[in-house]
């Protein structure tokens, strides 16, 4: 019974760690085109994609957009038939850009708000894994002030710092039962906050392709004050004291990416990106508990992810002057080693595909929309820590859409 408490209280920023919630939805018109942006200049999206790219805008931008998330994901126990499923929710990642400068100068300043990290699951109360996971809503929104300055007029540089503001909710069933039989069930909510920076370099050829090249680093955010909420029998309170809170340090990976636009002709643009996310960081996940019982301790749990890789393509015909179509797709290698998979994000390596529509509405005004389905190859797992055993199906089904004004 210990061991299930204490994995209880230890899950709640796993979910900051797994491949699954680093949703990568930045902007439509990178999404429609693979979610490559690091090597092209598309919009006021480059303040995330490559701050270095920023100072190379024709036009000033203020632009936002949301897309909607539909996580799906089945999970058959080990020598049954049964096939758990996750209710129908939507996440809602957004971002926020603007750039801006004087016309002719070598300068912009930017401004990023975006959701890099985030996930609404729901596996209900009845589920195999209860033990392990019933619900969780995770959001993590970053701040990212930018300058970016034009050194020559084939190479730019940019940088920028970041704050990070993230809050979790999860809800996990625990092995003890009341008098009608309802087993009990612990909450743990949380808020923390962390600081890190990104750089990049955008650099145009003499043989027309362009390149970028971007490190956005670690963001080590600390949940200083969370809250362990429990549901047991009362004979058992004075095992879980309330109110209690527990304190945590989380190392959001660093991560290195390089892009190249082509340009075959005037209608074209061929686009490739290669990213290495620094997962490493994450060998050991410690909680420590405000109150501590013979019950409920501190706890220290093994995770040794591994470095992750993705590799994007995509293209942007111009259909009309007013229309752009776009395509893509990619493939992400996991970070989660075999036995250490857990229902919050069943991570496995994954394919993608895209597409994405722009369309000039007004002189100034810019409509992009996009779409993407994600599907993760089937995992059999079970996890060295709860023992949860079975074979999990994921899905993933985002459209999206965005408004740009630039002038």
């Amino acid at each position: 019974m210990r061991k299930l408490l204490l994995l209880a209280l230890a899950l709640a920023p796993v979910l900051a760690f797994s491949q699954g919630f680093q949703v990568n939805l930045e902007g439509q018109k990178q999404i429609g085109m693979g979610h490559t942006g690091t090597g092209i200049l598309q919009d006021g999206a480059s303040v995330f994609f490559n701050p270095g790219a920023v100072a190379m805008l024709p036009q000033n931008y203020v632009q936002g957009g949301i897309s909607p998330l539909f996580f799906k994901s089945d999970f058959n126990p080990s020598g049954t038939s049964i096939q758990d499923r996750t209710a129908n929710k939507i996440a809602t990642p957004f971002s926020f850009y603007a750039a801006w400068g004087p016309k002719a100068s070598f300068w912009k300043l930017g401004l990023a708000v975006y959701t890099p990290f985030g996930g609404l699951t729901d596996w209900g109360n009845t589920w195999q894994g209860k033990y392990v996971l019933e619900s969780l809503d995770l959001k993590a929104i970053y701040f990212q002030p930018t300058i970016s300055i034009k050194l020559a007029d084939f190479i730019s540089v940019g940088g920028g710092f970041v704050y990070n503001r993230g809050s979790v909710d999860l809800t996990q069933a625990i092995p003890l039962a009341n008098s009608s039989g309802q087993p009990g069930q612990a909450e743990l909510k949380g808020s923390g906050k962390g600081y890190g920076w990104n750089a990049g370099v955008y650099i145009k050829t003499e043989a027309g392709i362009t390149i970028g090249i971007t490190h956005r680093s670690q963001v080590t955010t600390t949940i200083p004050n969370g809250n362990a909420i429990f549901t047991v029998p009362g004979s058992l309170q004075s095992s879980f004291p309330q109110p209690n809170q527990f304190s945590s340090t989380i190392p959001l990976p660093a991560t290195n990416s390089i892009g190249f636009g082509f340009y075959p002709c005037s209608k074209w643009i061929l686009a490739l990106d290669v990213n290495v996310i620094n997962w490493d960081v994450y060998k050991t996940l410690s909680f420590d508990y405000t109150k501590n019982t013979p019950a409920l301790q501190d706890t220290h749990s093994a995770r040794n992810y591994t470095d992750a890789v993705s590799l994007r393509g995509g293209a942007q015909y111009k259909a009309k002057d007013n229309l752009a179509l776009r395509f893509g797709g990619g493939y992400a290698s996991t970070a989660v080693m075999d036995g250490y998979v857990t229902p919050e994000a069943p991570d496995a390596n994954r394919v993608y595909g895209t597409l994405g529509l722009g369309y000039t509405m007004a002189k100034h005004l810019d409509l992009d929309i996009s779409f993407e389905y994600e599907h993760l190859m089937q995992r059999t797992q079970t996890n060295n820590e709860s023992q949860l055993s079975g074979t999990f199906k994921t899905n993933v089904y985002i459209p999206g859409i965005s408004l740009a004004y630039h002038w």
